[in-house]
């Protein structure tokens, strides 16, 4: 049972005693349709802030004053103070963090030889972590209308934080699922990116062979209190429909999926995405995906309106193994703008084109991107059939 706090008010936080983390339970945060937030959502005209100076939702309250607590009672491999950041020149406007800890103390990655590798219990999962690092379970109410019942949704932090908030998000960790996107664990991410009021509110998925380093179904999210190129670039469509878009003008060209907020279009957009995601995986690609606030495709700009929830995939060469050498690695958040580097001196000298070198690297190659593109276009007209 949680802790309770006031008369109808649960509490997210661990007792004062570690003896008792184990028999407290977890806390359920429950929500409904009222809280999945469509619009109002934007960035503040002053300096972006982070989640705990701007007005916070319920669920941005309990998931950071939670967060909070776990690092001061030092749950995390190292305590993350401010990051030292710095926007690279350049038309990317790459946001670059300086990172130390995360790239000398989290968890070396399994190791993994296929895109489709099943669950192996005698590996690292989220099954074996510590009673405290589950801050709660999201449960949404049953009378949502037009969705499916959610499953069990377990937010644990990342005791490797990349940015403040940095959580986990595993869907029915008991049941040993491996790391391939399913259409309960991408509707978690949206409605968790529709629960927070703070713009810079992410959630990514990291696939096998796409630097994921556990092989145990989950999402990542993130605060980042700063705007990204992918939340309003321009975009042109790839189908009649215009329910499958190129992003270009970005730091790598990925494929654009956007929901005006939550309801049928939103439940279209989980199948959508799950079919492409799906077709990767079955054909040994790996891949990274982006969800993040921002505005409808087309010809919009970097200060258009947030009006809806964008979901960026990429496919890319896969990559098995950190490279140490490298200034960062590249994943779900670097592809979408964001670089934590390792160095104090490869945090200086980074540049834009530097950068842009990095992630090209990883990307697939002319010939493969277009077959890919082409099935995905092939997947996209079969629907609306």
């Amino acid at each position: 049972m949680a802790v309770p706090h006031g008369s109808n008010e649960t509490s997210y936080l661990l007792p004062p005693n570690k003896e008792d983390w184990e028999g407290q339970g977890i806390p359920d945060f429950v929500y409904g349709q009222k809280e999945l937030m469509r619009e109002g959502t934007q960035w503040p005209r002053s300096a972006p802030s982070l989640p705990h100076v701007l007005p916070l939702s319920r669920f941005d309250a309990a998931l950071c004053s939670a967060w909070r607590q776990r690092m001061e009672l030092g749950l995390f491999r190292y305590c993350l103070g401010e990051l030292q950041t710095r926007t690279l020149p350049g038309a990317v406007g790459f946001v670059a963090q300086l990172n130390v800890e995360r790239g000398v103390q989290r968890r070396r990655p399994q190791n993994i030889r296929s895109v489709r590798q099943p669950f192996d219990p005698e590996q690292f999962n989220f099954n074996k972590i510590r009673p405290g690092e589950v801050l709660f379970r999201l449960h949404r109410e049953p009378s949502l209308p037009g969705v499916l019942q959610q499953e069990e949704v377990l937010v644990v932090i990342n005791v490797s934080p990349l940015e403040w908030g940095h959580v986990l998000l595993v869907p029915e960790p008991a049941r040993g699922l491996p790391q391939c996107l399913l259409p309960g664990a991408l509707r978690a991410g949206l409605e968790a990116v529709l629960l927070s009021s703070h713009p810079g509110f992410r959630v990514g998925f990291n696939s096998l062979g796409g630097l994921a380093s556990v092989n145990h179904l989950h999402l990542h999210g993130y605060y980042l209190a700063h705007r990204l190129l992918v939340e309003g670039a321009p975009s042109e469509p790839l189908d009649p429909g215009g329910r499958l878009h190129l992003l270009q003008a970005v730091p790598a060209p990925g494929f654009l999926f956007y929901t005006s907020g939550p309801g049928p279009d939103l439940e279209d957009l989980i199948s959508r995405v799950c079919r492409a995601t799906d077709y990767l995986a079955d054909h040994e690609i790996a891949h990274n995906l982006f969800v993040t606030r921002g505005a409808p495709p087309g010809k919009t700009s970097p200060s258009s309106a947030l009006t809806g929830v964008r979901v960026i995939l990429w496919a890319r060469k896969s990559s098995f193994g950190i490279k140490e050498s490298e200034a960062f690695n590249v994943a779900l958040c670097e592809l979408a703008g964001h670089l934590p580097v390792k160095t104090s001196q490869d945090f200086s000298s980074l540049t834009e084109a530097a950068a842009l070198a990095l992630i090209q690297d990883c990307l697939l190659p002319p010939a493969q991107a277009e077959e890919v593109r082409a099935a995905l276009v092939a997947l996209t007209a079969q629907e609306e059939q």
